[in-house]
């Protein structure tokens, strides 16, 4: 199967590189072409367009960095809407709204091609590894094709019905995880202020009920001021964005979230944005110094 794939960043080079590595022939896209490189000398091919990719390849998967850039990849001159059409597929596996996946899914429908739209859940080292979760919906056959490539990039599919369904678990599930994000960080610098070793609260933390990985890889690093970008900041904050927006088309009340993303957005004020999401434990250490 020759797969195409749409966007080089953290994720999407992991992704596919992963591919490659596991028999697959892929054809690569990036708007900075150079970022090609590392992967053509794996055997990848590359395209000079979007359009390019997905004449070439019966599949094309992208992941982009925000709605913008999702519907900008589609849409745009040289786009895939240019190429796509019957017996091809094309999997969004970007974090963006619903809204964003209908309207793509809407206009590949129209040119008689197959939509999924398939976040993931995880982060840099999960997208090495093959241990990412995919969340798809939308078009069931495409899914099933596409069946052999989810298992290389992650640890389980979901198969979650409609398009939008797989935007709305994606957005659950960040708004959580920078939600659990803030309280660590406040918990750290509680901690620190109380006169306890942070280290020994880490520890107690890994023993008990409410041990994650998370607060097992993120936490030694966060004590270093080590915010090496598994999963920068800026993204997080837009995914608090967009899940604050899903709550309020459906009268859902979200303070804890909302709090969150104001954490997120004084980070990114602080110029942290390229940085790791833990870089939110900057703005608790602020406050602590201002105090």
């Amino acid at each position: 199967m020759e797969i195409g794939f749409l966007g080089l960043g953290i994720m999407g080079k992991a992704m596919s590189m992963n591919l490659l590595k596991n028999g697959f022939k892929v054809t690569v896209w990036n708007r900075t072409l150079s970022k090609c490189d590392e992967l053509v000398a794996h055997g990848a091919s590359v395209g000079e367009t979007p359009a390019e990719v997905v004449k070439k390849c019966n599949i094309t998967i992208a992941i982009l960095s925000d709605p913008a850039a999702a519907l900008s990849v589609v849409f745009d001159k040289d786009g895939v809407l240019d190429q796509i059409g019957s017996g091809k597929g094309y999997i969004d596996m970007s974090t963006v709204d619903p809204e964003t996946s209908c309207k793509i899914s809407e206009a590949i429908a129209l040119k008689g091609g197959h939509f999924l739209e398939a976040p993931v859940s995880g982060s840099k080292q999960p997208a090495e590894t093959g241990q990412l979760v995919i969340l798809a919906a939308g078009d069931k056959a495409l899914y099933e094709e596409a069946v052999p490539a989810f298992d290389v990039l992650g640890k389980k599919p979901f198969f979650l019905g409609p398009v939008g369904n797989g935007a709305k678990m994606k957005l659950v599930i960040n708004m959580i995880m920078g939600s659990v994000m803030n309280a660590f960080s406040e918990g750290l610098i509680l901690a620190e202020r109380s006169r306890l070793n942070p280290h020994s609260l880490l520890e107690v933390l890994d023993l008990g009920g409410i041990a994650n990985p998370m607060f097992r890889g993120k936490g030694p690093e966060m004590l270093k001021d080590n915010y090496s970008p598994a999963f920068p900041l800026k993204h997080q904050q837009k995914d608090m964005r967009l899940a604050l927006a899903l709550g309020d088309q459906n009268a859902v009340s979200m303070p804890v979230a909302a709090a969150a993303n104001e954490a997120f957005k004084k980070a990114r004020s602080m110029g942290l944005g390229d940085l790791d999401f833990s870089a939110v434990f900057e703005t608790v250490k602020l406050l602590k110094h201002s105090s």
